[in-house]
């Protein structure tokens, strides 16, 4: 069945079913977590009462032996008269000493083989030095139980540590396991009669709260915006429905007014989207012309004997930005044809040099694989996608001290690759989601129009354009573009 076709009378139905269910499901989730915690409170609490108890019981045998206290004696100490046998038997909890290196000295379990008892993990001792109390917990696997070891100092009468005393503690939480399923099994039995109770009431009201919705919905559904609507009558239905259809009837009456508005606002908007974008592309070639100049006020010289060629260069650029900004207006004109297409064969390496070099900053290079590859492309678009790219990474570049620039050009089989890197301040997360839509900026000015349109003449001439970036660290923009 599929869930969206659903009437609003079965979704309201198995809304309040669902409900019921979530609910006891939660709160044996509740219960079987306040059990655990419980469980795991009990046993920490009992091990800190046991290991206090032992400690303080190790103390007196220290106090009263007539053995010289160190740590060599603590194994003559406690197996005098079978004293750590009786301590274990008092306190019913297995124990055993440890010298301050870790190495066994002695065991409350008559069974342990001395051999056979691995020295305490360094680790541990690291642990149990470090730790203030010097008091350390770590939960065991021995024979298929869980147990919680606890390692501690045993201290002389000044305080001076002895040896190390493990206690390892065995979790039965049998009986906390047996309270637990029986009061499951009795709010099993009481979840049973509330979903039974649930059922029927569910129906009940669902089928209440949709009978005069039925109504409502089927009138609705013979709405349309291009012809004239009947209103809504309704004779016997709750206030909150009546409310609805005097609202219908309103939305009606204004309806055939906001259709004439809305047409009239859609063209509006049609129109304004489209002078924004006119206004943002030519904006795009006047920055490399103001560049030009710019770089020709500060560098031409009458008396160079090159003069003419640099004259030609600075000409030939203004003029190949005046044809861009002709072909803007020209395939604006045309009204959605905006990048047209257009294939040639170019010689892709000077384009990109060509566009690189109309920005004067010093931090841009520019690399390529070889002095010369052919492309069938439009040499006009390539030129507005370089620069596009360039000046959106001399932005990003503002914050950072020592700037940089690379822009590549490599072939790879039937296609070139084009990357433009900047060491910049890079993109978030939320920017790199939205960085091709259009109207989407970071800048306080401009219109977000720039990587889009880029995106599009990459699409037209059958290319992608992607990018990495990390925070704080650049952005690398790669175009990949079949040659043919």
């Amino acid at each position: 069945m599929n869930s969206k076709r659903l009437s609003l009378q079965n979704r309201v139905f198995l809304a309040m079913l669902l409900l019921v269910l979530v609910a006891s499901i939660l709160i044996a989730i509740v219960m079987i977590y306040q059990y655990n915690e419980q469980a795991e409170e009990y046993n920490k609490g009992r091990l800190e009462r046991k290991e206090s108890a032992i400690r303080k019981h190790l103390g007196v045998e220290l106090e009263n032996t007539s053995f010289i206290i160190s740590p060599k004696n603590l194994k003559y100490i406690f197996r005098t008269q079978d004293k750590i046998f009786n301590i274990s038997k008092i306190h019913n909890l297995e124990l055993e000493i440890y010298d301050l290196q870790g190495n066994f000295i002695i065991s409350s379990n008559k069974d342990f083989d001395q051999d056979s008892i691995l020295a305490i993990d360094k680790n541990i001792l690291t642990q149990l030095a470090n730790i203030p109390d010097h008091r350390y917990v770590e939960p065991e696997e021995i024979n298929g139980k869980l147990y919680q070891s606890s390692y501690t100092y045993l201290l002389d009468d000044i305080y001076k540590p002895l040896g190390i005393l493990h206690l390892p503690y065995l979790e039965d939480n049998s009986q906390q396991d047996k309270e637990l399923k029986e009061v499951l099994a009795r709010l099993g039995i009481g979840f049973l009669l509330i979903f039974l109770i649930g059922f029927a009431l569910a129906y009940f009201i669902s089928s209440y709260i949709t009978r005069s919705l039925k109504t409502v919905s089927d009138k609705m559904s013979e709405t349309r915006l291009n012809k004239r609507n009947e209103k809504i009558v309704l004779n016997d239905a709750s206030q909150e429905i009546y409310n609805l259809v005097d609202s219908y009837n309103s939305m009606v009456d204004d309806l055939e007014e906001s259709a004439v508005k809305l047409a009239q606002n859609e063209r509006e908007e049609a129109w304004r989207e489209m002078a924004k974008q006119v206004a943002h592309e030519i904006k795009n070639p006047l920055t490399p012309m103001r560049l030009t100049v710019q770089n020709f006020e500060r560098k031409f010289d009458p008396t160079d004997p090159n003069v003419i060629i640099k004259l030609k260069e600075y000409s030939k650029t203004i003029i190949q930005q005046i044809d861009v900004m002709s072909s803007i207006a020209s395939a604006f004109s045309d009204f959605a044809k905006m990048p047209t297409q257009k294939r040639e064969k170019i010689n892709l390496v000077e384009v990109v040099k060509h566009a690189t070099e109309i920005f004067t900053e010093s931090y841009i290079s520019f690399h390529t694989s070889a002095e010369i590859i052919q492309a069938n492309l439009d040499k006009m678009q390539i030129t507005r996608v370089i620069t596009n790219l360039l000046k959106n990474a001399t932005q990003a570049v503002e914050e950072v001290k020592t700037p940089t620039i690379e822009v590549k050009v490599v072939e790879e089989n039937l296609n070139v690759i084009i990357t433009v890197a900047d060491n910049g301040k890079g993109m978030s997360d939320e920017v790199k989601e939205k960085i091709f839509e259009p109207k989407f900026t970071t800048k306080s000015s401009g219109m977000g129009l720039g990587l889009p349109m880029v995106k599009n003449i990459i699409q037209a001439y059958d290319g992608t354009i992607s990018f990495t970036t990390q925070d704080m660290q650049g952005t690398v923009f790669k175009i990949v573009l079949p040659k043919e």
